[in-house]
């Protein structure tokens, strides 16, 4: 006699698949991240850019992402989460591998690589946290910050393996077009197990909604609650991003370090992070957001305090463990509470992460130009006035009052 399995098993079957789909496109997406982040020194030298035309260069990244997020909303609604994180790995891959192979040709190419690379990292962000909201809610519990957890281990594998290329003097062009393809292949084959969008979540609603009409768009972006999450957002990112950008060029110029002492400082932070968001799934679950990520900005702060002012690369490395924490949840934190309400997650996640990607944009040629008044380590005391603010506004992300979110505590 054969046994076959019920619709329950096969449906359980098709969570947990689609469970382990999420954690890898958050995981390739960190990875592919932290490995054009390991190579900014080589690429600024090589380009012979100071702090404020490094900066400008870093922009095309938040442009490209800017604009993607944009539109991300109706994209997403359209094609489904599964179709653009798809279609946004290709992009992303030939994106790095233009950075990768143009940089000796010059500053435009990188620019344009950078671009394609920051267009594809915001639809794709966009596409993998409603697919993550939808699992989230099907599961039942809260388990986004540890999706953004995938993204960190993506993160510290490509910082630990950049670090390893930078040692060993492997080429910029091998080592980035190599890991673009490895990222952008795996991604693609694994998103194949996401669930369709239109799977009914709790209460039967669709996870991303229906498809946003130009006037809905425009009426995401009138909801105050949604545009204090996204201004919430803007600081952890630019918390976040800062890091990523600045901590190995700063360990380098501040603390006169070598290359590999500052890439492994920046691998610090990134670890940091992800231990952050493993573990914060039981903080938030006891405690609720708006505690838990107050505390984590009051750590942030004292990291920064470290890092900045700290008077050896042994104290900066401290810091770079707080500010790494602290900076963990904010963002799939405010993720989650954007997508409190299945049926406008895809618009909201948009307006939200857009606002956000601002950080990107602003961020870069923000502490360049500081630093070329003061130094880059000097120039990132502008994080912690961001930090404030994100303190003040966590109220904006309690859970909604008819929110299905698992976590309803303040």
């Amino acid at each position: 006699m054969t046994l076959t399995a019920g619709p329950a098993a096969t449906t359980d079957r098709s969570l947990r698949a689609a469970t382990r789909a999420v954690y890898a496109a958050f995981i390739w997406s960190g990875f592919a991240m932290a490995s054009w982040a390991t190579r900014i020194p080589q690429i600024r030298d090589d380009l012979r850019l100071g702090p404020s035309q490094l900066g400008l260069v870093l922009v095309a990244i938040a442009v490209g992402s800017i604009i993607s997020l944009v539109l991300s909303g109706q994209i997403v609604a359209r094609l489904g989460s599964r179709a653009t994180v798809s279609a946004m790995a290709l992009l992303l891959t030939a994106g790095l591998a233009v950075v990768a192979t143009g940089y000796h040709l010059g500053v435009p190419p990188v620019v344009l690589g950078l671009f394609a690379f920051g267009f594809a990292n915001g639809a794709w962000d966009v596409a993998m946290n409603v697919q993550g909201a939808l699992v989230e809610r099907r599961l039942g519990r809260a388990i986004m910050p540890r999706f953004h957890a995938g993204y960190s281990v993506g993160t510290v594998a490509g910082a630990l393996l950049g670090t390893a290329m930078v040692a060993l003097k492997v080429p910029v062009t091998a080592h980035l077009t190599a890991f673009a393809v490895l990222a952008g292949v795996s991604t693609f084959v694994m998103v194949r197990a996401f669930l369709p969008d239109d799977a009914p979540a709790e209460g039967g609603v669709p996870a991303g909604g229906d498809a946003p009409k130009k006037g809905r768009l425009l009426e995401f972006w009138t909801e105050p609650r949604t545009l204090l999450v996204g201004v919430f957002v803007l600081a952890f990112a630019f918390t976040e991003g800062a890091g990523i950008d600045w901590i190995a060029v700063a360990v380098i110029d501040g603390y006169d370090a070598p290359a590999a002492v500052g890439t492994l400082a920046f691998t610090v932070f990134l670890a940091a992070m992800t231990a952050g968001r493993w573990f914060g799934p039981a903080l938030l679950d006891r405690f609720g957001r708006v505690p838990v990520v107050r505390a984590l900005a009051v750590i942030a702060l004292a990291g920064l305090a470290l890092f900045i002012f700290g008077p050896n690369t042994p104290t900066a490395y401290a810091g770079a463990l707080l500010w790494g924490t602290g900076a963990s949840l904010g963002f799939p934190v405010a993720m989650s509470a954007a997508s409190d309400d299945p049926a406008r997650a895809a618009g909201r996640v948009s307006v939200v992460a857009s606002i956000g990607y601002c950080a990107f944009l602003g961020g870069p040629p923000l502490i360049g130009l500081l630093g070329d008044h003061m130094s880059v380590l000097r120039a990132l005391i502008a994080i912690p006035v961001l930090l404030t603010v994100a303190f003040l506004l966590a109220g904006a992300i309690r859970p909604l009052p008819d929110s299905s979110q698992t976590s309803a505590r303040v």
